[in-house]
C-alpha cells in the first residue's frame, strides 16, 4: 500500500501519546505541566507522551535521550523549546536538514529535510536520568518505529543514552548483541541489513555552554551523518 509507512507511524504516535506505562514518569511529567515554570504560566502543558517527528521518508533519524521538562515536556514537540533544541535545530539547518534555525513550538514553520527526531525515553524523567527499568519499557517504541521507516540507513545517537539505547535497537534488529564504545564522530557499522551508527555528544548546555561540543563540532558530525545516509 502506498505511504502504508505515515500511516502505521501515525497509529504508533497515537499509542505512544497515550501511553501510562511508567507510574513515576506519569507522576512527574503530569506535575511538571501543572507546577509550570513562572516564565511559561500561560502555557497549556503537554505533559504527555513526546512522540517524534520529522520526515516519514528521511533515511537519517537523530535519537536523543528524553523531553525536556519544559522544552517537549511544554511544547509537546521533540527538542523544541528548549536550549537544546537551539543549538541542535541551527547545526541543523546549516547542514541543510532544517528549514530554519529554530524550534520554537509545534506551530513554528520547522520542516525537517530528509532527517527524523526521537528519544530514546519518550516522558521527561526526573534529573534527566530515566531509570534502566524505564528504558526498557520505552524501548520497543524504538524499535517498531525504526522497522516502520522504510528508508533508514543511519542513526546518530546523541549522548550515552542515546547511544546505548540505539545499540539495544540494533541488537534487537539483528537477533544478536552488538557492542560499541561511545565517542563522538565514531561510525559504527554491524552488517549491511542494518543501519549504521554514528555517535555525538548531545547538544545540551551542560556540553554546550563548557565547550565539549561545539557548533562547528556538531554541524561536522551532522554533515558526516547525513553524506552517509545519502549514499
Amino acid at each position: 500500500m502506498v505511504n502504508s509507512h505515515r500511516t502505521q507511524l501515525a497509529a504508533l504516535t497515537d499509542e505512544i501519546v497515550a501511553c501510562r506505562m511508567c507510574t513515576r514518569l506519569v507522576d512527574w511529567r503530569e506535575k511538571i505541566g501543572e507546577q509550570k515554570r513562572a516564565s511559561y504560566r500561560d502555557w497549556d502543558y503537554w505533559a504527555k507522551p513526546v512522540p517524534s517527528f520529522g520526515d516519514p521518508d528521511a533515511s537519517l533519524v537523530l535519537l536523543g535521550l528524553a523531553p525536556a521538562a519544559h522544552g517537549g515536556n511544554r511544547t509537546g514537540r521533540v527538542f523544541t523549546g528548549d536550549a537544546s533544541a537551539t543549538f541542535l535545530t541551527s547545526a541543523m539547518h546549516q547542514a541543510g536538514l532544517a528549514n530554519q534555525p529554530n524550534s520554537d513550538h509545534r506551530d513554528d514553520g520547522l520542516v525537517l529535510c530528509g532527517a527524523y527526531i526521537g528519544a530514546a525515553v519518550r516522558c521527561v524523567p526526573p534529573g534527566d536520568r530515566p531509570t534502566p527499568e524505564e528504558q526498557k519499557a520505552c524501548l520497543p517504541y524504538l524499535v517498531r518505529e525504526l522497522k516502520i521507516l522504510p528508508n533508514l540507513k543511519v542513526i546518530m545517537a546523541l549522548g550515552h543514552i542515546a547511544f546505548r539505547a540505539t545499540l539495544q535497537t540494533l541488537s534487537d534488529m539483528a537477533g544478536a548483541k552488538l557492542r560499541g564504545k561511545f565517542r563522538h564522530g565514531e561510525v559504527y557499522r554491524f552488517g549491511s541489513s542494518l543501519p549504521i551508527m554514528v555517535a555525538s555528544y548531545h547538544p545540551s548546555p551542560r556540553n554546550t555552554n563548557t565547550g565539549v561540543l561545539s557548533m562547528e563540532a556538531l554541524v561536522k558530525v551532522l554533515n558526516q551523518a547525513k553524506e552517509l545516509s545519502q549514499n
